[in-house]
């Protein structure tokens, strides 16, 4: 088998026009700007509008991505969604998508690993290329979690944002491309992230609705705590998988959970805020799309180079983690 080089062609991110800012949260529930900033690093998210679901966010930064990668529907052979807030249980998200953007020769699939579900999805799609299944294959990680949050809970409400961002992954010159991925899970700490209500477990009922189990719930001291311990951790045994070191990153793309928790990444890896990308403040939490949207924004920025080294690492339900070194 071929050994090929895999890497990122092109990327693109979709976000709502809406806006949903602390002051406004100050008139839901008993909360304040002062305080949200501080504990979180959020200032205001986006929020999809009346009709707009999950594939439409998919749809947008998809066109981006496949710009800028300057290849055409028809050239995708595989579409993977990473997403905790489908379009509806089935079909996949990934068909719909399919269907909007004409890409008859994909393959489709969902994937559902929270906040992480972007790394496990880059780590899918290189593993299909490298086995020399597909040529191209397109990566979204898609949420509308303003669907699946509950906005009389101060303790989650002023976290969850909705947005996409999306990737073409293909072969690379030689010495460019993943170095290594680190994927992980624990699922004994599922029940400190989740929403129990519509499953199998649980259908949904007049009871499930009135009791509120339809929303987001989360055990936030027990997810920080976890967060803080495996983000530095997964950075550091995808630098070790991949020979390379602390010194060698020149940008952490975090996932953007909380900026406490991104700072305790930083002082773990010993960098500097000018090596990581960081954009909480204007979107908030976006689970699996809050990676590939910072990267987006980091390549729109100018902050990424060629031969540059790219990390990056993200946590959620699960409980799962990733994380992965790139040359870019």
């Amino acid at each position: 088998m071929k050994d090929i080089s895999v890497g990122i062609l092109g990327t693109g991110k979709y976000v709502p026009d809406n806006r949903l800012t602390n002051e406004q949260l100050e008139t839901m529930v008993e909360t304040n700007n002062d305080w949200i900033v501080t504990m979180t690093g959020i200032k205001e998210r986006r929020i999809v509008g009346e009709g707009q679901a999950t594939s439409d966010l998919a749809y947008e930064a998809s066109l981006r991505a496949m710009e800028a990668a300057g290849v055409t529907a028809d050239q995708i052979d595989l579409i993977i969604v990473a997403t905790i807030t489908p379009d509806m249980f089935f079909p996949s998200t990934a068909c719909l998508l399919q269907e909007k953007l004409g890409a008859k020769r994909a393959a489709a699939y969902d994937l559902s690993a929270a906040c992480s579900g972007f790394i496990y999805g880059i780590a899918s799609a290189t593993g299909f290329i490298k086995m020399g299944m597909y040529k191209r294959v397109l990566v979204v990680g898609a949420e509308s979690l303003s669907r699946i949050t509950d906005y009389t809970d101060r303790n989650t409400c002023i976290l969850f944002g909705d947005g996409a961002g999306a990737v073409v992954l293909g072969e690379v010159p030689e010495g460019r491309g993943f170095r290594s991925f680190e994927l992980g899970a624990d699922g004994s700490g599922g029940e400190l992230l989740r929403i129990c209500g519509g499953g199998s477990r649980l259908p949904s009922s007049e009871q499930t609705v009135a009791d509120r189990r339809h929303f987001i719930e989360m055990n936030g001291r027990e997810v920080f705590k976890f967060a803080v311990r495996i983000m530095g951790n997964a950075a550091e045994e995808a630098l070790a998988k991949a020979g390379l070191s602390k010194e060698n990153i020149d940008l952490l793309i975090p996932h953007q959970a909380n900026i406490r928790i991104v700072q305790s990444a930083l002082d773990r890896l010993n960098l500097t805020n000018d090596k990581c990308m960081i954009n909480i403040d204007k979107y908030g939490n976006m689970s699996a799309a809050s990676i590939p949207v910072a990267l987006a924004e980091a390549v729109e920025e100018g902050r990424v180079k060629e031969g540059d080294c790219l990390v990056f690492v993200g946590f959620g339900g699960g409980l799962t983690w990733g994380a992965s070194t790139l040359i870019w």
